[in-house]
């Protein structure tokens, strides 16, 4: 296992870059900020920094959504998003994450009643194989995040996705934080965690770990990301099992404000991972 986790610092330098993880613990890390594909050169020295480093390129964003409502649009982020691989595999990197997209017409991620139809489905499998199929990566694979605004919003589903997209270039990227929303998920996430790592497996390319809080005097369900060691999630247990993954599937920290937050999160993680009785490269 690899933590990995933003750093601030000027992104611009590969070598200051690779070091402010070193400095940190981190043995992975998120594509720097700005870095495009054309950037033959910057791409070629950062590739090399962190490599040089032993720090494994967790993952490149492509944050966008492949299934808007406008074709146009649409047409536009499936091209995004076969760059951002085709950076990704420049790179070497682990995965180019994404979600499968979205049907809500007031932002790219949110979440909208034809999201869980048959339709919809079938238009994200067709948009993940032609991303894939533009690109035809070598090195590195497609992930799609677990969201709870869309139909990849448990283990099961998750699966069902893959094995319909059918391309060994296509991988799941898990954040369980997202897939709970409920009370009984909330209690029951070790149950979740233990359904996730049992059905997708080697299908598993990289992680998101935050914590998840049930505000309790609310009188409809409020549910908080918050630092790790804040909340409910069971890390004990997520560890354990992610520990049997390969060695360099990286945990990433993320959504959290600023420079002291994620060193607190980071250390709430390597807690847990004592109690686990493993540990992070």
């Amino acid at each position: 296992m690899r933590l990995g986790a933003p750093v601030f610092i000027d992104h611009t330098n590969p070598e200051a870059y690779a070091l402010a993880h070193v400095q940190k613990g981190y043995r992975a890390a998120y594509c720097p900020e700005g870095l495009r594909l054309e950037d033959t050169t910057a791409v070629a020295a950062y590739r090399d920094a962190l490599a040089r480093h032993d720090i494994v390129l967790a993952e490149v964003g492509a944050w966008c959504n492949p299934l808007a409502a406008d074709k146009e649009t649409a047409e536009k982020n499936v091209q995004y998003i076969a760059q951002r691989l085709a950076l990704a595999d420049e790179l070497g990197a682990v995965a180019c994450v994404n979600i499968v997209g979205s049907s809500c017409t007031d932002n790219w991620y949110g979440p909208a009643p034809d999201n869980y139809t048959p339709e919809f489905f079938d238009r994200a499998v067709d948009a993940a194989r032609r991303v894939i199929d533009l690109v035809r990566p070598r090195r590195t694979k497609m992930a799609f995040e677990m969201v709870p605004y869309n139909f990849i919003d448990s283990p099961q589903q998750a699966l069902r996705f893959i094995e319909a997209v059918d391309r060994p270039a296509a991988g799941i990227h898990v954040d369980l934080t997202n897939c709970i929303t409920s009370p009984r998920l909330y209690y029951a996430n070790a149950q979740l965690i233990r359904s996730a790592f049992a059905l997708l497996g080697g299908n598993i390319l990289s992680i998101h770990c935050k914590d998840i809080l049930l505000h309790n005097d609310a009188m409809t369900v409020v549910l908080e990301e918050v630092p790790i060691g804040q909340g409910n999630m069971d890390y004990v247990t997520l560890l354990q099992l992610g520990n049997q993954l390969q060695p360099d599937t990286p945990f990433m920290l993320e959504h959290l404000p600023d420079e002291a937050a994620y060193d607190q999160s980071a250390a709430g993680i390597r807690r847990y991972a004592r109690q686990a009785g493993v540990a992070f490269l």
